[in-house]
């Protein structure tokens, strides 16, 4: 079992966020991008890896 980073977790919570909460997977994203644990290159790339790009893209927009 091979563990990732920040990033990949952001992105493996928009993959399942309908299974979470839409609320939580919101929250993590803005705790890491806060505490600077990933950057937005890390989170784009995750993001193409688990194919959420288009459900991530407006909230990473936000963030900046």
């Amino acid at each position: 079992m091979h563990i990732y980073g920040s990033a990949k977790t952001i992105a493996d919570c928009f993959k399942y966020r309908n299974k979470i909460g839409l609320d939580v997977t919101i929250e993590a994203l803005r705790d890491c991008w806060g505490r600077r644990l990933c950057t937005m290159d890390d989170l784009l790339e995750y993001a193409r890896v688990c194919r959420v790009g288009r459900v991530m893209r407006p909230y990473l927009e936000s963030l900046t």
